[in-house]
């Protein structure tokens, strides 16, 4: 009963806390209104209102939030360097179409619930942008979005190293749904995700300026994140890490070095990964052994074919009215003799366990053409950026250049990982969309000629090619 009633206090005051914190931004906001988007970000990614049990759940801190962040923009915040680019027009575009997508939706009422938190993770890709005409402004929001995603890392990766992981069983602080970014999939994606950006303020930052102690702080988090694939025992999250170890590739000075240093890592590591790890890790090599993995092909099948018929898509949550039969196959052994067993499932209402069938079957071939450009537009630009400036020996050229290569690595191991979990929508994902849109265009404006007919200072040789091409 006392640790019952010790528990509850502890809730309590943590609840308390929380919410003090979210009151303390929106005071300061008043004096400088875009601490209301970095508020934002924190409230749509770390949810607050989620781990709360009494008062949290009640406000809407995300609409209040959110109406303060545009509102404080619009009245008081100066608008000198906003500019609305492309990659903004596509979400404006996807943002329409989803809205149209209600119409026709198979599931009025489930499509209106995800429409409900979808329609702003568009609008404020499309808004965080606008704000974005600083280097400080860029780097606060990169050290919120990375706190944010990190907190939940950290309490994820503690209780992994504490033996408190497992399949559908590790909790982040007290989120039971499992839903959103508190599912372990999604959480393993977007820790991976996260690790580019660490790396790059742990180098450029400026708000806490890079000494030991940051460097300190930054590989515990980085170790954190990887542990986060660990304690969910999400294969997603391992497919992840593998990308983002190749990508690293492209940008560290001493390859063979960083390669000899992987190698010695994953043999240490090995050893201490939880044994039901490595056994759910192994059932990658074989989909028809693993029920998870033999739904989603079956799914993926059933919403490609479902396009076929609704090439305008069936709105959100159409894959409800799915249902699939498919096989499962497993080796079982008496020690005489092994035998290979084969098991009819059937199944209904499966989620599509992938960003690519998620946006066709509820969007049709029009909506995944537009997610799709809008994926492609943005690895391309950055690739352009971090070709434009990498050979800089000014240290502004570095900068463009290393945080283009950072949102470039997440936005790949997101793309991955998407291919897995249907996250298509989610939050933190356009976040980095509207990073990259903010850099993009304040790249294009610093190439631009100024009034006398020359171009701006950038540390390059005068025929480097242009960013306006």
């Amino acid at each position: 009963m006392r640790n019952r009633r010790a528990a509850e206090k502890a809730r309590a005051m943590l609840e308390l806390a929380l919410l003090g914190f979210w009151a303390g931004l929106l005071a300061l906001g008043l004096k400088r209104p875009f601490l209301w988007v970095m508020a934002y970000i924190y409230i749509d990614l770390f949810a607050p209102q989620r781990i709360g049990w009494a008062i949290l759940p009640s406000i809407p801190l995300s609409l209040i939030t959110f109406a303060a962040a545009f509102g404080g923009w619009l009245v008081l915040d100066n608008k000198q360097g906003s500019r609305f680019t492309l990659r903004q027009g596509l979400i404006l575009a996807l943002l329409l179409y989803c809205a149209l997508s209600l119409l026709w939706a198979d599931f009025p009422l489930e499509a209106r619930e995800k429409w409900a938190w979808v329609w702003k993770a568009l609008v404020f890709a499309m808004f965080l942008p606008l704000t974005l005409t600083t280097r400080l402004r860029f780097e606060a929001i990169v050290l919120t979005f990375v706190l944010a995603v990190g907190v939940i890392a950290i309490d994820g990766g503690i209780k992994t190293v504490l033996g408190g992981g497992g399949y559908g069983t590790l909790s982040f602080f007290g989120v039971s749904d499992n839903s959103g970014i508190y599912e372990g999939s999604i959480v393993s994606t977007a820790a991976i995700c996260i690790i580019p950006l660490i790396l790059w303020l742990a180098k450029h930052g400026t708000v806490f300026p890079p000494d030991w102690r940051v460097r300190v702080f930054a590989g515990a988090l980085i170790f954190s994140c990887l542990l986060i694939p660990v304690g969910t025992q999400a294969r997603t999250g391992l497919l992840c890490i593998a990308v983002l170890g190749t990508l690293m590739l492209r940008s560290v000075r001493h390859r063979f070095l960083y390669m000899g240093f992987v190698g010695v890592a994953l043999m240490v590591a090995v050893p201490f990964l939880p044994q039901s790890f490595t056994a759910r890790m192994e059932t990658i090599k074989d989909h028809q052994g693993d029920q998870s993995a033999s739904t989603r092909l079956a799914i993926w099948k059933w919403t490609f074919d479902y396009a076929k018929d609704n090439p305008l898509g069936g709105g959100f949550n159409a894959y409800l009215g799915n249902s699939v039969d498919f096989q499962t196959k497993s080796i079982v052994s008496d020690g005489t003799s092994t035998t290979v067993e084969t098991q009819e499932v059937s199944d209904k209402g499966r989620a599509y366990h992938s960003s690519y069938f998620e946006m066709l079957g509820e969007q049709g071939w029009i909506g995944l053409s537009l997610w799709l450009t809008l994926q492609g537009l943005g690895l391309w630009q950055m690739e352009r950026i971090r070709r434009r400036w990498k050979a800089s020996q000014d240290e502004r050229g570095q900068w463009y250049a290393s945080l283009a290569t950072a949102l470039q690595h997440s936005q790949a191991v997101y793309l991955v990982g998407a291919a897995f979990v249907g996250i298509a929508f989610q939050p933190f994902m356009f976040v980095i969309v509207g990073l990259q849109c903010g850099l993009w265009s304040l790249c294009r404006a610093e190439m631009r000629p100024s009034r006398g007919g020359r171009a701006l200072r950038t540390g390059l040789p005068p025929d480097a090619p242009s960013l306006s091409r």
